[in-house]
């Protein structure tokens, strides 16, 4: 308790002779309209920060590589292995694996020109948004495509330039989530085949409380480590991807 007491009055003392340093934040109306784009730039960057994690949900086959490697653990019937961080830092490593060239092109064509302030915010906009919705048009289905335009009463579009983003983006989630429920049946196929090979097995030898689970994740674990499973369905993923 003394040391406690010390500390307070030492600490106490050096408060009072050295005055603690005060922070204000004021807000102002810009004096230049340098002043005010440089305020909506910051403003800009910090708005596309807060909205990336949903930007690579949405906009990035993120969402394709992590429904099918949940569905594959399902199938396995592992339970919690592998860990779902660990699933969801693999989905993510393979998508910035995937988007890496689309990134580049991206910056090339909008960004850093506009960093050099050889043209303008909505030119730059424009010019780093055609290789994601290039992209993602190439991965989208038509029909889901022309569901939005037609919810959207949109004409037809001529281009891919003349698609807005507000209906990619949905078509292409949609169009996602289609690809991997797909791709997780055909996973599915193998796995539920040994389920039933044991379970036949274990009723016809009378053993009908013992969990067919139980026996059959030893031998569904042991084919998908023979055929090399982690290299077969992360080459065909991405392989998916055009």
């Amino acid at each position: 308790m003394r040391i406690f007491l010390t500390l307070f009055v030492l600490f106490g003392s050096l408060w009072g002779a050295e005055p603690i340093p005060t922070m204000n934040f004021q807000l102002s109306a810009p004096d230049t309209p340098q002043q005010l784009v440089t305020s909506l730039n910051v403003l800009i960057a910090l708005t596309i920060l807060f909205l990336a994690p949903s930007l690579v949900l949405v906009m990035t086959t993120f969402t394709r590589f992590v429904i099918v490697f949940g569905f594959l653990r399902q199938a396995l019937g592992t339970q919690q292995v592998p860990p779902t961080q660990l699933l969801v830092m693999l989905a993510l490593v393979l998508t910035i694996f995937v988007m890496e060239p689309v990134g580049i092109k991206a910056y090339e064509n909008g960004i850093q020109p506009y960093l050099q302030e050889k043209i303008g915010y909505e030119e730059a906009f424009e010019k780093s948004a055609a290789p994601f919705k290039d992209f993602m048009i190439r991965n989208t289905r038509e029909k889901d495509l022309a569901l939005f335009i037609r919810i959207r009463k949109l004409e037809n579009p001529q281009s891919i330039s003349d698609v807005p983003l507000s209906v990619i983006v949905p078509a292409f989630v949609i169009s996602e989530l289609k690809t991997a429920f797909e791709i997780g049946f055909l996973l599915f196929l193998p796995f539920l085949v040994i389920d039933m090979v044991v379970a036949s097995v274990l009723m016809s030898m009378g053993m009908m409380m013992l969990p067919p689970v139980m026996i059959s994740l030893p031998f569904k674990i042991l084919v998908f480590v023979l055929v090399d499973g982690w290299n077969l369905l992360i080459g065909n993923l991405i392989a998916s991807i055009k």
